[in-house]
């Protein structure tokens, strides 16, 4: 059996694919692979591990109808048409759960940064503009006992609200599709409406899915509601938030700045305006960018390679249904 990968990726996960006798077929180059090479490779394997923006849309998955599995390195899986990958009786499976601390992490880092404008003030002392000192020049604002504001609190929310109630004493506020009981009684959270999110959220973080319906969900009408004083964070997917609208957001002061983790399209270009406002940090998509969460994340894609070779459930199984089929 014959595994392809999209990427290089830690020891950790080749090791358990070896070990069940799996065949690893890596890509190593340094930039996106190609669809047509893509297609190719996976035609001379049995399944896939995905890593990267790969896009597996219908074209894709009936071209290759026959892997018996496709593991996502990843907690999303926008890039993949789920749909036909059932219909093609292809499990495919993600790796929640291992990367919602680091994201979180990366969430909070943002918040405090974009609070303190660090990003921006650290550029000064390299411009040498680091030399008189006025008393109220510069100024952050605190985030004591403010109001935080989570879109989609699921694992990655309720890693960065448990940060936030500790550090700060922040109040929780979210909106789901669903209500979060938990995050109710741990964190005295309040479940709200998406306008009342906006229009009361100190800081509004985003951990929801991407979907039709969130695609660009934070866009003018959404930012114009906020408040002034408002942080926005995004650590999800870049086309969550218009970049346009929130650019004009931050330039007419609309709301007091952004941290993003994601951007759209991704790499961000380098002359893009955001990179130089005082009031925005911006990452190259680091959340779950350490050695311990990319090693874990690449175990469990192994194992869920793993199981689908072996003719067992994923473990992480999106698509369940396919099962349902195959047993029928």
């Amino acid at each position: 059996m014959k595994v392809y990968i999209t990427r290089m990726i830690p020891e950790a996960g080749l090791h358990v694919l070896r070990q069940a006798g799996v065949e690893v077929i890596q890509y190593t180059g340094k930039t996106n692979i190609e669809k047509e090479e893509l297609v190719q490779n996976c035609q001379q394997a049995d399944a896939l591990l995905s890593v990267g923006p790969n896009k597996l849309d219908a074209a894709f998955l009936q071209a290759c109808s026959h892997l018996k599995g496709i593991a996502l390195m990843s907690a999303g899986y926008d890039q993949v048409d789920i749909q036909v990958a059932t219909d093609n009786n292809i499990p495919v499976s993600n790796t929640p759960d291992v990367l919602s601390n680091a994201t979180a992490d990366v969430a909070f880092l943002l918040m405090l940064a974009v609070s303190r404008n660090a990003f921006y003030m650290h550029k000064t002392i390299g411009k040498k503009e680091w030399s008189f000192f006025e008393p109220t020049a510069n100024l952050g604002i605190e985030l004591y006992g403010k109001t935080l504001g989570i879109l989609g609190l699921g694992r990655i929310g309720m890693s960065l609200a448990q940060k936030c109630t500790a550090a700060y004493n922040m109040q929780l506020i979210y909106h789901n599709r669903n209500r979060n009981t938990n995050a109710e009684r741990t964190f005295g959270a309040r479940y709200v409406s998406f306008e009342q999110l906006l229009q009361q959220s100190d800081v509004l973080s985003v951990h929801a899915n991407l979907t039709p319906a969130t695609k660009n969900m934070f866009n003018k009408a959404a930012f114009d509601q906020m408040k002034p004083t408002a942080i926005f964070i995004n650590t999800a997917r870049g086309a969550l938030h218009n970049e346009q609208d929130l650019t004009e957001a931050l330039k007419n002061q609309t709301i007091w700045g952004a941290g993003l983790d994601v951007t759209n399209p991704e790499p961000m270009l380098p002359d893009n305006p955001l990179l130089q406002m005082r009031n925005v940090c911006v990452l190259p998509h680091i959340g779950s960018a350490t050695q311990e969460t990319r090693s874990k994340m690449a175990v469990v894609a192994a194992n869920n390679i793993v199981a689908a070779l072996q003719g067992k459930p994923m473990p992480q199984v999106l698509n369940n249904t396919v099962y349902q089929k195959i047993q029928a």
